[in-house]
């Protein structure tokens, strides 16, 4: 399996060293991992040189942009000459949080974008109470660049436009909460072949280990509990999303 999402320089309670033995000793092939602040940019980097299974994405989250430099740009494209750097993310739109630089996430969010179209890299998309906005933008702006629809939180009725337009929608531990109808339906519906599997270590831990953090381990509990609404095998389950995740990321 791949965990295509997994911020595992933020997990707290294991080192990082411990963190990747685990996801060896329970199959996780190879772990994306993104950036979401400007010095995370510097440590995905870093910690993707420093681990062979591990491959990074950068890009600032929209909660951060206020920290947005245009000098960010050539940095991106300067540490994207490196094999392990395979995208950009995670980046977007988040209105629950605070809806007073909605203009200002709308404008980083389109920079972005049209870095990753310019390095010919996918793009992994944050879009938390920001469903139209982020839709049109992408819509818009992005030329080329597979998207990847990110923990997404959306209904069926916006995963259906979502794949329509090619998109890949990215489903993580929330589906093993017993209270998530919507993201356990969307899960049951998404064409298989527009599916990805993440964990969005260190938060959102599946079922049993709520209360823990997360970590790419945990990625079969998620893949067990898609398997098990879609009534098919987990070993298709992770053969099918695996190469989806290595023809997407190039892995």
């Amino acid at each position: 399996m791949i965990d295509t999402h997994s911020h595992i320089n933020m997990v707290e309670d294991l080192a990082l060293d411990e963190i990747i033995k685990n996801a060896k000793d329970n199959g996780i092939q190879k772990i994306i991992l993104p950036s979401a602040s400007v010095s995370d940019i510097d440590t995905v980097f870093e910690l993707t040189q420093k681990y062979d299974n591990v491959y990074g994405l950068l890009g600032i989250h929209p909660t951060e942009v206020k920290d947005w430099t245009d000098s960010l740009e050539e940095k991106i494209k300067e540490y994207s000459k490196s094999p392990k750097i395979k995208g950009i993310g995670e980046i977007g739109l988040d209105y629950y949080w605070d809806k007073s630089f909605n203009d200002l996430q709308k404008n980083v969010f389109i920079k972005q974008i049209k870095i990753a179209n310019e390095l010919n890299f996918p793009i992994s998309i944050h879009d938390r109470e920001a469903h139209k906005d982020t839709f049109d933008i992408l819509k818009e702006y992005n030329k080329g660049s597979t998207i990847i629809m990110h923990c997404f939180s959306g209904s069926v009725e916006f995963m259906r436009e979502c794949t329509k337009e090619g998109w890949y929608i990215a489903i993580g531990g929330v589906v093993t909460f017993n209270n998530a109808l919507k993201t356990k339906e969307v899960a049951k519906e998404v064409p298989l072949d527009k599916l990805l599997l993440e964990t969005d270590a260190p938060y959102l831990t599946p079922a049993p280990f709520r209360g823990k953090e997360n970590q790419p381990s945990y990625i079969k509990y998620v893949a067990e509990e898609i398997a098990k609404m879609r009534n098919i095998s987990l070993k298709e389950i992770d053969k099918i999303t695996t190469a989806t995740a290595e023809r997407i990321f190039n892995i």
